[in-house]
């Protein structure tokens, strides 16, 4: 299947429901803006998330299914899949790999986005351990196992063929490389995280929260005054 046809794709590849509206939101829009085709593959269903005892964790997984696709569309996404990993329990396990891959093969980006696989220990809330294994199994699936034909031979038995992303992008919050100025669509980046209402006990404070993060970012890439960035590192893989 030849998909080089043009058209640029991003994939974004996290955890859980509402990482990417965290942590790369504005810059989803941002990218749709501007005709890049955009997809989501989320490992679990955050059903480990919320405060809420008495509901079960199907029933939370689904609610926040619901949520992210809600989120999603905010932004201009359509296109998800949930993998179904256990939530709080996600290994960089060679299934793991197989399975982004298969995304990956099937989506045919040009650029994948995802999680950082480092511990760092400047912020305890970049360290959950369900996103450095998706980090790091996004990164092994990136390179090299999309592009070897070798490599999960049960996927070409599917029909995918290998496929060679060009880039990563890491989110950060601030220490970056690539810095994207999403001041035109931080209003949409901050309605896709109210979405996620299950999560969320204090919106007022979420909002402000993203405006710091926001301003930190763009003084960090360099920004005038009064603009708003999201912070990522860009890998090479070409």
């Amino acid at each position: 299947m030849d998909r080089d046809d043009g058209i640029e794709r991003i994939l974004v590849v996290t955890a859980h429901p509402d990482d990417v509206d965290f942590g790369a939101a504005g810059s989803v829009a941002t990218w749709i803006d501007k005709g890049i085709e955009v997809a989501y593959c989320l490992v679990t269903a955050g059903e480990a998330g919320g405060e809420d005892r008495t509901m079960s964790r199907a029933d939370m997984a689904a609610l926040r299914r619901h949520e992210q696709t809600a989120a999603a569309k905010t932004v201009g996404v359509t296109n998800l899949t949930f993998l179904g990993y256990a939530d709080g329990r996600v290994v960089a396990t060679l299934e793991l790999r197989r399975d982004i891959t298969r995304v990956i093969r099937t989506f045919r980006p040009h650029r994948v986005l995802t999680h950082q696989p480092d511990r760092d220990f400047r912020l305890i809330y970049a360290n959950h351990p369900d996103h450095r294994a998706t980090g790091a199994a996004a990164l092994d699936a990136v390179y090299p196992d999309a592009r070897n034909p070798f490599a999960h031979p049960e996927l070409l038995e599917e029909g995918l063929e290998p496929w060679t992303v060009r880039e990563v992008y890491l989110m950060t919050l601030m220490v970056g490389d690539t810095f994207v100025d999403i001041t035109d669509t931080l209003e949409r980046k901050t309605d896709a995280l109210l979405r996620h209402e299950s999560q969320i006990d204090d919106p007022s404070g979420r909002t402000e929260l993203l405006r710091q993060w926001g301003r930190a970012a763009a003084r960090a890439g360099g920004l005038p005054e009064g603009r708003f960035a999201e912070a990522f590192c860009r890998i090479d893989t070409a």
